[in-house]
């Protein structure tokens, strides 16, 4: 892999779901909704659990929770992911709220000139959908939950949207907000600036903690990447 740019910080790796935009509380809705289709309820400690998983975990999981006699039958995991995409699809086609500080964020990384890619566990089909909200023009690249061999909190996602931009992770800071967002940016190798959205998230190598994107500058970010950065 190539590096870009002067020693120091190379590229921003932005989370979507919590991180720019309040999709998590979609999520909440639909997850809910699935589980009350399958005959049951999703218990809050679940739901906090599934912050930042995968589409399978999180199928599996609600199957599990209501009580399938068999969770992770694949006929039945593939039909209620299916069922779950298209309720959130609905859900995320009639807006998203931003986070605050995400949108100015964003414009401000843009200005600088720096590379960056928008990493995700959600699937290309909504993730397309939350672009029409949060913009296409902010991203060099995306990677999206079902365009990586294994999702987050694996390092996958992040190594694939570092390799696309042709940037080391090691000069990259990743922004999230989950816990399994950011083991996965830690593996990866990238500096992991941690906002929280609700759900804690443990600290860590490589985690810095941020209240809000509220008042983020280019410069607090270059600060958080060692300058022998290789």
């Amino acid at each position: 892999m190539t590096s870009s740019g002067p020693v120091g910080l190379s590229a921003v790796l932005w989370d979507m779901d919590g991180t720019l935009v309040d999709s998590e509380s979609l999520w909440s809705i639909s997850m809910a909704e699935l589980a009350a289709h399958l005959g049951g309820e999703l218990s809050a400690p679940t739901r906090e659990a599934l912050t930042g998983s995968s589409l399978r975990r999180t199928v599996v999981t609600v199957r599990r929770e209501v009580g399938c006699a068999d969770p992770e039958d694949a006929d039945g995991v593939a039909r209620d992911g299916r069922w779950l995409l298209d309720r959130t699809f609905t859900l995320f086609a009639a807006g998203l709220p931003w986070r605050p500080g995400a949108r100015e964020a964003l414009r401000e990384v843009r200005a600088a000139g720096l590379r960056t890619a928008l990493v995700t566990s959600t699937y290309r089909e909504l993730t397309e959908v939350a672009l029409d909200t949060i913009g296409r023009d902010f991203f060099d690249v995306t990677v999206c939950g079902d365009e990586v061999a294994a999702t987050k909190p694996d390092p996958a996602p992040y190594l694939r949207a570092a390799e696309l931009l042709g940037v080391e992770p090691s000069r990259c800071v990743a922004v999230e907000d989950s816990a399994a967002g950011s083991a996965s940016a830690a593996a990866a190798g990238a500096t992991v600036l941690v906002v929280p959205a609700g759900v804690e998230v443990p600290p860590g190598e490589r985690r810095t903690f941020r209240d809000t994107l509220e008042g983020l500058r280019v410069d607090d970010l270059r600060t958080l990447v060692s300058p022998r950065a290789a």
